[in-house]
């Protein structure tokens, strides 16, 4: 058996998928004359194919003697500078995947020397580019999400899973989310939040970075997703409008537990989306704004507890959710002169969720009703982000110097009612969340081109404030734990260095970087706790990041990366207050967690042809102090904590393939695999929540992974079709197993007007088979839940360019 998913596996690695783009790069030089040293105006410059001296570009040199030749595709060239009564000179080049710009330096000319030399020019990729670090997706191409969330179009993306509404870069929840190239309180500046309902009508590209460089903050093992905003530059005035709906939930998977309020059905979204832009000489307006409004069935899981001493609760968790989301992003991009250029910008984003809830817990054979515990949560988050960018280009193509900084305010406002009926009173009690987090990032960061590549260096500073107050309004005979509220500040400050070398040659690369951060925390805690007292860490450390490659030819090539990195608690991860959207599994933080320390070395190979590549790598990471939430009782009591903590060492190693291939005009297919085996050494911790109990857990470890296989068709009369299989093996969680999911999507859409404007449908997970199983052990007790939430969607819409 094991024989035949071996060789399953193999023949799956043998079609698999993606799509690269050439790199494109910049060169430029400064030409003197070698006896006087003085510029030379007017030469001229012109760069030819080694293979068969085919024309390429040309230009001439300034007044100040400076060139640039722009857009050059990668390969091998000849470049040659000539002018009347100076002797020809003539230099090999080659245009890399490193960088997008190359400074040839000093280029000297006389009337009897001939100087030959190689010069190295390396050039942005796209997708899964030659350097291996990162792949880009169009998020226009994923007709199979139109309309609908980022958090929805990620799911479908090479590398990706999607698990509890968080995203996993193979198989590790511990991912930074970055809009455009910055952490927001929109996605989280710690765990990632929100993504579900952020139009992804806003969004024009996803990167997903698995192996950062150290200009990129240390925090997310398991890498980065950089969300990229729609922002035209085109000249005049010019745009885009979208309207999208939808419904979901089409039927009902599973009945509900006995005398509770109906699941949503036939749930309405509606995503109208206006993207406009106005450029004229040396200023450019953007304005981006989006409405995401939806009505969901966000949580139907059906759980059953068994205890040791014999007792069986059976319950069930159901959450109708509305959601109104609505985003706008402005801003102006003013061209002071040709060398300085200041962006200034503003992001609004306003989140409501309205939930109506409904857990009823029955005994064994579901006769008897022990409890039902209805709540209305009524929840408004506000975000306001400011940003101003200068740049000063040198004269030198591609030697900058960038200035930023950005602040970031965000306020959560949350307010649980709660009716707590049980078989002899019924009570009613409440609770008010109010968050505000407040954080500045001011950043500096300088490129030089280099002959043989470039250098990057930079400063980066964060101040981060968040108090939060929890007033708990109890009712009769109420569960509330009311002395686990009041006030809490998290605070932090993280000043970091940082610095890149990159080098390329013909046919090696290497990229050598270290970032230090030094960073302090304090969590200030109500005295009154009756739990958890103040708390806080600190630490100066190194992150280094190492990539080696080694060109076999034009088309081949092998990588070899190693980086450090960590996993900060987020301030919801060690927030003292109770969380009791669930009556009786109930969440809590923990002020002593301390960070996540992890190391990672990947191995990668990619083949490229005509009409498609080749992907491999394979990966290991092994942490230290694994951040995870662990679910445990207290004596005489059926109610479960579920606590983070740090255990012991955990590690990540796998395989994960990617090939694309267009088989003909009309049809093209990805396949993305990812095979990986997970482990979580034994460990012994303490929950000191309610009151202090231990609990001891054995070494767990699967081998897992996860399949998407991805085709597009172009049909006749304008008409794109996109479907899209996903399969997720089974795998880990914090004590215990999540179950095998299959899904399949599909999108049409049809372009109209001239190529202006495009109508779509598609429908997400179209038979209805996604199914969240679970299995968990806990010290006395264990559960197996099924959660049958919403996940068939399916949408109309019509945009268009002007």
């Amino acid at each position: 058996m094991q024989f035949k998913k071996l060789v399953s596996l193999l023949l799956f690695l043998l079609f698999s998928s993606f799509i690269f783009a050439q790199s494109k790069v910049n060169v430029s030089g400064l030409v003197k004359d070698k006896a006087t040293q003085k510029a030379i105006p007017y030469v001229n410059i012109t760069l030819k194919t080694e293979k068969d001296s085919t024309f390429i570009i040309g230009t001439i040199t300034n007044e100040e003697g400076r060139f640039t030749l722009s857009e050059i595709k990668s390969g091998s060239y000849v470049l040659t500078i000539s002018s009347i009564g100076y002797q020809a000179h003539k230099q090999q080049l080659l245009a890399g995947t490193l960088s997008s710009f190359l400074d040839l330096g000093v280029i000297e000319l006389t009337e009897e020397v001939k100087t030959l030399g190689e010069v190295v020019v390396t050039g942005q990729q796209d997708e899964v580019g030659m350097k291996m670090d990162k792949k880009t997706f169009a998020v226009a191409d994923n007709i199979s999400q139109s309309g609908g969330s980022v958090l929805q179009v990620m799911q479908n993306l090479a590398g990706i899973t999607v698990q509890d509404g968080k995203v996993q870069l193979r198989g590790n929840d511990r991912v930074v989310v970055l809009i455009d190239g910055k952490q927001t309180a929109l996605t989280g500046f710690g765990s990632q939040s929100g993504l579900d309902n952020i139009p992804a009508s806003a969004i024009e590209k996803i990167e997903i970075i698995s192996n950062p460089s150290a200009k990129y903050d240390a925090n997310g093992n398991a890498g980065i997703i950089n969300i990229i905003y729609k922002k035209n530059k085109n000249e005049g005035f010019n745009g885009k409008i979208g309207l999208s709906g939808g419904l979901g939930a089409l039927w009902v998977r599973k009945e509900n537990l006995p005398n509770i309020r109906p699941q949503y059905q036939m749930t309405p979204k509606i995503n109208p989306s206006i993207s406009i832009n106005y450029k004229k000489n040396k200023t450019n307006l953007f304005l981006q704004v989006d409405n995401l409004y939806t009505q969901t069935l966000n949580k139907n899981e059906f759980t059953t507890r068994t205890y040791d001493n014999g007792t069986i609760i059976n319950q069930q968790l159901k959450r109708n959710r509305n959601t109104n989301f609505f985003t706008a992003k402005a801003g102006i991009d003013w061209t002071i002169d040709d060398n300085n250029t200041l962006t200034v910008s503003g992001l609004f984003g306003s989140e409501k969720i309205i939930d109506r809830g409904d857990e009823p817990f029955f005994n064994a054979d579901l006769s008897e009703r022990n409890r039902l515990w209805q709540f209305l949560e009524d929840e408004l988050k506000t975000t306001v982000m400011a940003t101003a960018a200068y740049q000063h280009k040198f004269k030198q193509a591609g030697h900058l110097l960038n200035i930023g900084f950005n602040y970031t305010f965000h306020r959560e406002d949350e307010k649980y009612f709660f009716d707590n009926i049980l078989p002899t009173f019924a009570g009613k009690d409440a609770f008010k969340l109010l968050s505000d987090e407040k954080v500045a990032d001011f950043n500096v960061d300088y490129i030089k081109p280099l002959k043989y590549g470039r250098i990057e260096t930079g400063i980066k500073l964060r101040k981060r404030d968040i108090p939060t107050n929890m007033q708990f309004i109890p009712g009769l005979n109420s569960p509330l734990d009311v002395n686990a509220g009041g006030e809490a500040t998290y605070r932090e400050i993280i000043p970091a260095v940082y610095g890149n070398y990159i080098f390329e040659s013909k046919k090696f690369e290497a990229e050598i970087g270290l970032r230090v951060e030094y960073v302090k925390l304090n969590y200030e805690v109500n005295p009154n706790h009756n739990t958890y007292k103040s708390d806080g860490y600190n630490y100066a450390q190194p992150f280094p990041n190492v990539r080696f490659a080694y060109k076999i030819n034009d088309n081949n090539k092998l990588s070899l990366f190693f980086n450090r990195r960590v996993d900060r608690p987020n301030e919801v991860d060690i927030r003292i207050f109770p969380k009791y959207d669930d009556a009786e599994i109930i969440k809590v933080g923990n002020p002593a967690l301390k960070p996540q320390f992890t190391n990672a070395i990947e191995l990668g190979y990619k083949t490229s042809w005509e009409n498609g590549y080749f992907y491999a790598a394979a990966y290991h990471r092994f942490a230290n102090g694994t951040i995870t939430r662990i679910s445990t009782t207290v004596a005489g009591s059926n109610l479960i904590y579920a606590i983070f903590q740090n255990v012991n060492k955990s590690y990540n190693t796998g395989l994960e393939v990617v090939l694309t291939q267009n088989v003909a005009k009309w049809y093209a297919f990805d396949l993305n695999i990812n095979a990986y085996h997970n482990q979580i050494d034994a460990f012994t911790v303490e929950n000191k929540y309610p009151k202090p109990h231990t609990f001891t857990a054995d070494k767990q470890e699967i081998f897992s992974g996860n399949l998407k296989f991805n085709s597009k068709f172009r049909l006749p009369r304008n008409f794109d079709m996109q479907i899209i299989a996903i399969y997720l093996a089974p795998d880990i969680i914090p004590q215990g197993k999540i179950k095998a999911r299959f899904s399949l999507d599909f999108g049409l859409k049809k372009t109209i007007q001239n190529g202006k404007g495009e109508v779509f449908c598609n429908a997400t997970d179209l038979f209805n088979t996604l199914v969240i199983r679970r299995e968990i052990q806990g010290d006395s007790f264990k559960y197996s839940s099924n959660d049958y939430y919403e996940t068939q969607v399916v949408r109309i819409g019509y945009n268009y360019k002007f």
